[in-house]
């Protein structure tokens, strides 16, 4: 009799550990941003200026830095980031691919360039970085301008337009 209550409580105590929610693990640094697209449909006059990178604790970040005011983007994963205009594919390292469209030029009204990549391939160097494998210049045909950003894999990503200064800054997190 003994060991049966003994195995009562024992299967008791594991029971109650099985009915932990699985809610009470906490996201990846309380990040809760997903992996489906994104897009703000704003529009301005703002031509892209630069195109840079930071490393931060739980995620890597782009930022495309805009002269005039915040502008609108559209941003997600694809399978093939293509060239503005041309459609052509936009190779890049990693096993998954971001496709980041900003609603601004690279050239100002006169058709002068306002950004010009000195390595279209190699934007900024992200040797190091947890989630970026290479960001790419795609083009910028029609008012808008498009880069493509291989990632280690599909990991949650966020967006945001922010004003002072104007810039489009795109993270990703390190990890789900």
């Amino acid at each position: 009799m003994r060991r049966f209550l003994i195995f009562l409580a024992t299967f008791a105590s594991c029971a109650a550990l099985w009915t932990i929610p699985a809610a009470a693990t906490p996201s990846y640094c309380g990040l809760t941003w997903g992996s489906l697209d994104k897009s703000s449909p704003k529009y301005s006059t703002a031509t892209v200026a630069d195109v840079r990178s930071g490393r931060h604790e739980c995620f890597d970040r782009l930022v495309i830095d805009l002269s005039g005011q915040p502008t609108g983007y559209r941003a997600g994963y694809v399978d093939t980031v293509t060239m503005d205009g041309s459609g052509a594919a936009v190779p890049l390292r990693g096993g998954a691919f971001l496709q980041l469209v900003v609603q601004a030029p690279a050239y100002d009204s006169a058709g002068n360039s306002t950004y010009r990549p000195a390595n279209s391939a190699e934007l900024v160097d992200v040797r190091g970085y947890q989630a970026f494998r290479q960001a790419s210049w795609a083009g910028s045909f029609e008012g808008q301008t498009t880069l493509g950003l291989g990632v280690r894999a599909r990991l949650p990503f966020r967006v945001i337009a922010l004003e002072n200064p104007a810039r489009v800054v795109i993270d990703v997190a390190h990890y789900w």
